[in-house]
């Protein structure tokens, strides 16, 4: 098997460092790279939503984006603790008629001795906001690595 560093236990670098990874790897917006940080009977709460296994992750990060258009995310670390991290996301993106939605969100990460993620829960709301009220415009830029993202 193939490590995914950092790898557990984290310190609060080695902890943002992954969630920036995860960042990184979500704004690409493709689903088989995403699945790939996560172990092949990795479960998932995704709203209402439960899912187990890489392939059901690829499936549902396929429908997701295919719904959520221009979707570009921030997200913080929030806490960490050996092989867990906790984080609090911000995303927008438009739907098919057009409508901008920021949605703000925790996640539960639990990772494995190879750094991979096999347990994700998340709870998700959805804000519909105006084009103008945007302020994520795709991925982070480098200037702005490190740094939180304010809540509004």
């Amino acid at each position: 098997m193939t490590d995914r560093p950092p790898l557990p236990p984290f310190t609060r670098a080695s902890a943002a460092r992954k969630v920036q990874a995860a960042e990184d790897a979500w704004n690409t917006r493709d689903p088989h790279r995403v699945a790939l940080a996560y172990a092949e009977d990795s479960v998932w709460r995704n709203r209402d939503t439960f899912l187990t296994g890489r392939a059901a992750i690829v499936e549902f990060l396929t429908r997701k984006w295919e719904r959520e258009r221009e979707y570009a995310l921030r997200k913080d670390l929030w806490a960490f603790d050996g092989d867990r991290i906790a984080v609090r996301f911000q995303y927008e993106c438009r739907d098919a008629d057009g409508q901008w939605w920021r949605s703000y969100g925790n996640e539960l990460w639990e990772f494995d001795e190879h750094g991979l993620m096999n347990r994700r829960e998340a709870s998700i709301d959805d804000v519909p906001i105006e084009e103008r009220e945007r302020r994520i415009h795709g991925p982070r830029p480098e200037s702005e690595r490190g740094e939180t993202f304010p809540l509004r």
